[in-house]
């Protein structure tokens, strides 16, 4: 083991930044020196304002106050990400957060639903699930007993400009400065400082890279190698750009699928942001901007800012006394919103594992491999999202229809196109609702459903699918609108 660590040093700021330094400093503020440098003059980079239900648990972690947090960050709420165009053009569905049906110990409620719509008795399978029905109506509340999975869409800079003052509550110090230089140990590897451009060098015993794509630690200091995943997730560009709000705010984030990427839109209570994702193999970067700025509703704010990416990730997250979060760790995409919930699970990964008597080796690898895992599955999830497409359209769609997939993910599509069947792996951030609904919606129906399923007769089976429609649509009619709650809940202040 090395050295008890006694200070630690965020490099770069933005929100895995001041996530990092606001749960290390709520935690352990009282035994560590916390230092975070970042520049006003760089800036922080990010493709997205949506998070995922995850997000709440690392607030109640940090007792952090629901309605405070949502003013100061302009945020509503989201119950799931409406797909439009990616099984085909002119067909959508939508991915919620919520659990569809009743299932059985040994079937899921796919197989009844399955064994319905065979039998002309079901209805669409968003139909049974509140989240999703609440979604297509504009309508959320909270609900007794946590009745109701939900998210937040943000904004990003007032997120990170919150914890920075919650963070600073707990003693984090701020400084700021363009890192120039970063000096390591010629004998262990480990960084010993890095330096400012005003001349100022901090030292420090474990320093937490959060430069971003720049990756000035943990890549350009540390010599960690980058693995390119682009042979299946083809995206390598963004352009961003925020506007104009014209109408109510809706709990969705949409994904609107176009011929060589797709867009999104995230309302929040003072304006939309919007933004396209695409592969510069199939399009020039002007024509994917024109494309975006044809496709907006409300006055652009700014000019759009593109933003160039390699799909994929480190080798090492976590190397010598330097650990990777957020875009200097890798990168997918923004389709499942799943850039932030990175950033809290490897924030909390080393909070389990925080090095206080000095790092030890078994600690580095075993972060190391739960790191890679987790984002392997994500990984799958996401391209499960180009693998299973009907369109003929463009080459894009088609070349991802055609491609190898990671052995993992073809073993999963084909299980539940033969049987119906999806099984969690344990620890992996998509439960089972999550891909059965991805599937469905991009195409796949299952080839047979559970036995189980059977022992049902028409008329029971008829009362079991209505009685859980029945419920979700009473719940849904007596649901305020999205719009209104958020005015009276978080208003942010004028």
């Amino acid at each position: 083991m090395g050295r008890p660590v006694r200070r630690v040093v965020i490099a770069g700021g933005g929100t895995a930044g001041w996530m990092a330094a606001a749960c290390i400093s709520k935690v352990l503020g009282k035994q560590l020196d916390v230092i975070l440098v970042e520049s006003d003059e760089i800036g922080t980079v990010g493709v997205g304002e949506a998070t995922i239900p995850t997000l709440m648990n690392f607030h109640n972690l940090l007792e952090i106050n629901e309605q405070e947090f949502m003013a100061e960050t302009k945020a509503t709420f989201k119950l799931g990400i409406s797909f439009e165009n990616w099984r085909n053009v002119n067909e959508d569905y939508i991915h919620s957060f919520g659990l569809t049906g009743t299932d059985h110990w040994t079937a899921g409620f796919q197989h009844f639903w399955h064994k319905g719509r065979e039998r002309g008795l079901a209805g669409d399978y968003g139909d049974y699930c509140l989240e999703l029905r609440a979604s297509q109506e504009n309508k959320f509340a909270h609900l007794p007993r946590g009745g109701m999975n939900y998210a937040y869409h943000l904004d990003a800079s007032a997120y990170a400009r919150y914890l920075r003052k919650f963070s600073e509550r707990f003693g984090v110090q701020r400084i700021e400065g363009k890192i120039v230089d970063v000096t390591t140990s010629a004998l262990s590897g480990d960084i010993r400082s890095i330096m400012l451009d005003s001349g100022v060098d901090i030292e420090g015993d474990l320093f937490i890279d959060c430069t971003g794509f720049r990756a000035l630690l943990i890549g350009q200091a540390m010599k960690v190698e980058y693995q390119d995943w682009s042979q299946w997730l083809f995206n390598d560009c963004a352009a961003a750009l925020q506007t104009s709000s014209v109408g109510d705010a809706v709990p969705l984030t949409r994904s609107i699928a176009h011929p060589f990427g797709w867009q999104w839109r995230i309302p929040l209570q003072h304006r939309v942001g919007n933004g396209i994702v695409f592969s510069s193999r199939y399009v020039a970067e002007e024509e994917a901007v024109q494309a975006l700025m044809g496709n907006i509703v409300g006055e652009p704010l700014m000019k759009p800012r593109v933003i160039k990416f390699t799909p994929g990730q480190r080798e090492q997250v976590w190397k010598g006394n330097c650990v990777a979060i957020g875009l200097s760790s890798g990168f997918l995409e923004p389709i499942e919103s799943t850039s932030i919930h990175l950033i809290q699970r490897s924030i909390i990964r080393l909070m389990q594992m925080f090095p206080t008597k000095g790092i030890a080796q078994t600690d580095v690898d075993e972060y190391n491999k739960q790191s890679s895992h987790e984002v392997e599955h994500i990984r799958d999830f996401i391209i499960l999202h180009y693998k299973v497409n009907n369109r003929i359209d463009a080459p894009y769609w088609r070349d991802a229809r055609n491609m190898d997939v990671p052995v993992s993910l073809q073993h999963r599509i084909d299980l539940f196109r033969e049987t119906g069947r999806v099984f969690r792996v344990p620890n992996e951030l998509f439960a089972e609702n999550s891909w059965i609904q991805v599937m469905l919606g991009q195409g796949i129906m299952p080839f047979q459903h559970h036995q189980t399923a059977d022992l049902m007769g028409d008329e029971e089976l008829s009362h079991f699918l209505g009685s859980i429609k029945g419920q979700i649509d009473k719940t849904v009619a007596g649901l305020p609108s999205h719009q209104s709650y958020v005015e009276r809940y978080c208003s942010a202040p004028k």
